[in-house]
């Protein structure tokens, strides 16, 4: 039986893509660097410690991972407080409050780093609806490792086999499965080029796993 749903942040809640975009080709530029849309393209849902390290081994670069982290997290900093584009995905705040008033319990398990978490939350109010939130910036292993979703079942208080995952990448939906976890695979317009045969549903809209929908298929 369905009882807890784990989110995914990045093209799952909130289009913040094209911040992170912005935020990390500034930060190429500042240490001179050219990379592809196809390798950017592959670090989807990844951590940025993690982004950073396979830059600086694939670049050899001689900086450490903490410096690109930081000048990557200042340029993202100022475009979430000054670009006006930073909307919810739509839908999400429906469904989120759909699943709330059902009774499911519902955690955050993202990539991005507790800050910026935390930004997302106070922004859009969203604090009341999760009863815990997780960053992947804090563990040893990034997505596709499976620890932020075994961490995150178990902050929900409820098994695996009662939870369900929302993600938009094909890292993510590995990482899922990799816990033991049902997976939706959602469709993102912002996530381009992304795997979803390894999901147990894919969707492109919210509408299609309501609450007395995802009932009948999981």
């Amino acid at each position: 039986m369905l009882k807890a749903v784990l989110f995914d942040m990045d093209g799952v809640i909130v289009d913040t893509e094209p911040l992170h975009h912005k935020a990390y080709y500034k930060m190429f530029n500042d240490v001179n660097i050219e990379v592809s849309a196809a390798l950017y393209q592959s670090f989807t849902g990844q951590s940025t410690l993690s982004i950073c390290k396979q830059l600086i081994e694939q670049f050899k670069l001689q900086l450490g991972p903490q410096t690109m982290m930081d000048l990557k997290r200042a340029h993202f900093k100022y475009l979430f407080e000054h670009d006006e584009s930073l909307a919810l995905i739509d839908g999400v705040l429906d469904l989120i409050k759909d699943y709330y008033n059902n009774g499911l319990t519902l955690v955050l398990a993202s990539s991005a780093s507790m800050p910026n978490i935390s930004r997302i939350f106070k922004r859009f109010a969203l604090d009341q609806y999760f009863v815990a939130k997780l960053s992947g910036a804090d563990l040893k292993a990034s997505k596709p490792h499976p620890e932020i979703f075994i961490n995150a079942a178990k902050a929900s208080g409820h098994t695996r086999r009662e939870c369900i995952v929302i993600e938009d990448s094909t890292n993510g939906i590995a990482a899922a499965k990799a816990a033991g976890i049902y997976c939706v695979g959602f469709q993102s317009p912002h996530s381009k080029n992304q795997n979803y045969t390894k999901a147990d549903l894919v969707i492109s809209s919210f509408r299609e796993i309501e609450f007395a929908k995802v009932l009948k298929v999981f």
